[in-house]
């Protein structure tokens, strides 16, 4: 692992926490949510700085590793496309947003 204890969120990346006081969030044991919500909602500047913070490896662990109805269709379709990984179907659609639910 990266030395992460370097890092803070930027300011400017409170709004992909908007549940979360940015100050009390952990890079370390709430990185499954900083990445998810990171590369679903986050600019390119912000994509940039996830990359800076962990290693390469650890985001393609998230990605292959989904949280059930976190990700937006199009941007899991594109990270798994980045990153050559396969998921199987059932996890993939768990995975997925799902806005017909509510």
């Amino acid at each position: 692992m990266k030395n992460i204890k370097k890092f803070k969120i930027p300011k400017k990346m409170k709004w992909l926490f908007w549940s979360y006081d940015i100050n009390s969030l952990d890079l370390n044991k709430d990185k499954d949510y900083i990445i998810t919500q990171t590369l679903n909602y986050g600019t390119w500047e912000d994509v940039l700085w996830l990359f800076r913070v962990y290693k390469q490896e650890e985001i393609i662990k998230i990605i292959k590793n989904p949280n059930r109805g976190q990700w937006f269709k199009k941007v899991l379709n594109f990270w798994l496309l980045i990153f050559d990984i396969k998921l199987r179907k059932n996890i993939y659609q768990k995975a997925l947003i799902d806005f017909y639910e509510f």
